[in-house]
């Protein structure tokens, strides 16, 4: 096993320099703005090449998952969509167009929906019938790739957090014994991991590497499909690797999921499109509040170790599912009304410096 995630860790190193070739010779850069403080241009590979090392994986051993075949096609559409919009910034509405096909391409092919959440409510539990399953399970898809997309705003955030997921995943598995779908997460991590160390300038800031959109939606997708596949009974061959509640996977996911649906209500709140990019993430925040871009990495990085853990813990401990529930409600409730306080600090911080400015 070591000698085996060894040479995936290098053969993922590989696919990095190669791929920060290409994307330099075709215009697949990131440049300064406004949004985007990093220095120079800096090449959008980490997505790519990724999905070049999985997809390989998943072709020569197709036994290691579940509809290893079809999880294989739709990374790499996804990767290609997102290279497509990193490279000539597509229509977001086309984007999301394509991420609800692929949606519903893949609950038809499956056989997988969200049809079971459990006693959330400690009335009963709850089960969906076909279009309701249908319509939740669109919206989880959706929800995990854009949560994973829009969360991907500081060097080695989305790598962290994806490894975070990947990890508890992988541990709840394990414990389940769920041995090949477990190592699959393993082999993820030592994916992502020579990313981070590029994404974060380990290996010299001439090499630098961002992830991209074409990263970004491919990694929401597998989290969901894993999820799926480890909460959810599949309807079409009848086959079942339960081994995870569903309430836990709020857990699991909680920084993207909470900043995502914090950020959506907050702007649809202020009559703006939910897909509108503004710096009110809660990287942006931590940073304008004088923390630096490595302690703010620290922070949230924790944060998602913390809620996971408590996630998992939950599961060991077999918490009644309402108490998980509210409590992730709870947890989501602080972590809103927080950072709108911490918003409007900011702001009247900064109108106060355009007064002095203006005084001046």
């Amino acid at each position: 096993m070591l000698i085996d995630l060894s040479f995936i860790f290098f053969y993922s190193v590989a696919s990095l320099f190669i791929m920060r070739k290409f994307a330099k010779r075709v215009g697949l850069v990131d440049r300064p703005n406004l949004r985007k403080q990093h220095q120079g241009t800096i090449p959008i590979a980490g997505g790519i090449a990724i999905c070049i090392v999985l997809a390989n994986i998943l072709y020569t051993r197709p036994d290691i998952a579940p509809n290893s075949s079809l999880l294989l096609w739709n990374i790499i559409v996804l990767t290609i969509i997102g290279g497509f919009d990193d490279r000539f910034d597509i229509n977001v509405t086309f984007r999301l167009a394509a991420q609800f096909l692929i949606s519903v391409a893949f609950i038809n092919q499956s056989g997988l929906q969200l049809n079971f959440l459990g006693n959330l409510f400690g009335v009963g539990d709850i089960r969906l019938q076909w279009f309701g399953a249908s319509v939740m399970t669109v919206i989880a898809i959706l929800g995990a790739i854009n949560a994973f997309n829009m969360i991907d705003g500081l060097d080695g955030l989305l790598g962290t957090l994806s490894t975070i997921a990947f990890a508890s995943i992988s541990i709840l598995l394990y414990i389940n014994k769920q041995h090949e779908l477990a190592y699959f997460c393993v082999i993820i991590t030592a994916t992502i991991l020579p990313y981070i160390c590029m994404n974060l300038g380990y290996l010299g800031r001439q090499r630098k590497v961002f992830m991209g959109d074409a990263g970004s939606m491919m990694i929401g997708f597998v989290i969901i499909w894993l999820l799926l596949n480890t909460t959810q009974v599949n309807t079409t061959h009848g086959s079942s690797n339960l081994s995870i509640r569903p309430v836990s996977v709020l857990w699991l996911i909680a920084v993207p999921l909470m900043d995502m649906t914090a950020t959506i209500i907050r702007r649809v709140a202020n009559k703006r499109s939910p897909f509108q990019s503004d710096q009110d993430h809660i990287h942006y925040i931590l940073q304008y509040l004088g923390f630096s871009p490595t302690k703010t990495l620290s922070i949230i990085g924790s944060l998602a170790c913390l809620l996971a853990g408590f996630g998992i813990a939950c599961e060991l401990l077999h918490v009644p599912d309402p108490v998980v529930f509210y409590g992730f409600l709870l947890c989501f409730g602080v972590y809103f009304f927080t950072l709108l306080h911490l918003r409007k600090r900011i702001a009247v911080s900064k109108a106060h410096q355009v007064t002095c400015t203006n005084n001046f």
